[in-house]
């Protein structure tokens, strides 16, 4: 069984590290300006500075990082989430693991999170919630009436929000707590290999799945919109969790996500993850977003203000975030088989994304013009028609199955597609 496109291993962050000055003997440091003085013929410095090496300027010791001091001493009482102005004690932010985490950290948005993402007329869903952070949001899902939710699988593997979402298990037998990372395929893996997913009905592709629902904050780094498109990609191969069927997924994201996903042929975000997005599935807001703003009123940690930082990830910080359910097309435009061809064509069209096609269709391999009678020719189908005047961010779903479609029965394209989204199966999801 294949399961396209997930990593399997984390990837590398670059970290700070903080070195500390080497103390250095003075009788090293003499001898060494001594030997130099020499060369330059000056005896009378030596023996200045054989006299008073402790007159040299001592080396400035590196500056450590500054961290913030996190409480060691946990409260008892942590079924419930400790006030909001006390976040800041138990839960950092920074650290390559946790800089780019956001959570809802108001109860009262939790609940309508969470009412939207289940709502009335939900029976006996599995819930498989990753980067819960703390754990709001899971507390909500919890307090939901009984009979929408079966059980609540939650992945994290973060100490500091696990002291807080270990409590949940031990008070609710319906939730099951896994020290795992959302991002990685093992985690799902061990899902099935545990048994955490046998009770879970397989529903035909025909029908949608009622029975299980991915939910999860998606990170605010790169991370994030990648572990949402390659979710995305396993739809029309029916791997991961679609292999149980058309399983809804709901993520709580920054608004610049979903503006990227749902851009229209009209709008200047349009790009890979709107065409990928809209062609293997439909997605809708579960809430409207003026009920997530301003943001400090919802979400942990606070915005930082865009003056005082010129980091990407902190500026980002702030930002509005909105809640949204994705679910998988019964008829995928993206046939099986096919899914590298599309990563190929919308990868190299796309750094020409203001060029007509007619232009740009030429770089996608040498000869590769030749696809334009493949596109326009008279033999062509007016459904696989395309106009090669179109500028390649304006290409619709349709323009880009008939260019793919194309370029699969073009006899001398490239075998080996270098430039993919996808990755090799040691880093599969």
């Amino acid at each position: 069984m294949s399961f396209p496109l997930l990593l399997r291993r984390s990837f590398s962050t670059s970290t700070r590290c903080s070195y500390r000055t080497k103390n250095i003997p003075e009788d090293i440091i003499a001898k060494t300006i001594t030997t130099q003085a020499t060369r330059r013929g000056s005896s009378k410095d030596i023996q200045s500075t054989k006299a008073e090496p402790q007159s040299l300027p001592a080396p400035k010791a590196a500056r450590k990082p500054r961290t913030r001091k996190i409480g060691t001493t946990l409260p008892v009482d942590r079924f419930n989430l400790p006030p909001r102005s006390k976040w800041r004690n138990y839960f950092p932010t920074s650290g390559a693991a946790l800089k780019s985490r956001i959570s809802i950290a108001n109860p009262e948005t939790a609940a309508q999170v969470a009412n939207s993402f289940v709502p009335l007329g939900s029976r006996d869903q599995v819930i498989i919630e990753a980067y819960p952070g703390p754990g709001a949001l899971t507390r909500a899902l919890m307090e939901l009436p009984k009979d929408r939710i079966r059980k609540i699988i939650v992945l994290e593997d973060s100490e500091c929000y696990l002291n807080f979402l270990h409590p949940l298990q031990e008070a609710d037998p319906r939730v099951k707590v896994l020290p795992m990372n959302g991002f990685s395929w093992d985690t799902y893996h061990q899902l099935d290999v545990e048994g955490f997913l046998d009770d879970v009905e397989n529903v035909p592709w025909n029908e949608p799945n009622p029975y299980l629902h991915f939910i999860s904050h998606l990170p605010m780094d790169v991370l994030g919109e990648q572990l949402l498109a390659q979710l995305l990609r396993c739809a029309p191969e029916q791997s991961w969790l679609f292999k149980h069927g058309r399983v809804s997924m709901s993520y709580l994201m920054h608004d610049w996500v979903w503006d990227r996903i749902s851009a229209s042929i009209n709008d200047l975000p349009r790009c890979k993850l709107s065409v990928i997005a809209q062609a293997v599935s439909e997605f809708n807001l579960t809430i409207d977003p003026q009920l997530l703003v301003p943001y400090n009123d919802h979400f942990y940690p606070d915005a930082v203000n865009p003056a005082y930082t010129s980091k990407t990830e902190n500026r980002r910080r702030g930002t509005p975030f909105v809640a949204g359910t994705f679910r998988p097309m019964e008829h995928q435009i993206i046939k099986p088989g096919m899914l590298d061809k599309w990563d190929y064509c919308l990868r190299k069209l796309f750094v020409l994304k203001s060029t007509p096609l007619q232009g740009a269709v030429g770089h996608l391999a040498p000869g590769s013009d030749a696809l334009k009678s493949y596109l326009t020719g008279n033999d062509v189908p007016p459904e696989q028609r395309v106009d090669l005047k179109k500028i390649i961010r304006k290409m619709s779903v349709e323009d880009w199955a008939a260019v793919v479609g194309a370029f699969d029965r073009w006899p001398f394209a490239p075998e080996e597609l270098l430039i993919t989204d996808s990755f090799s199966r040691d880093d599969r999801l």
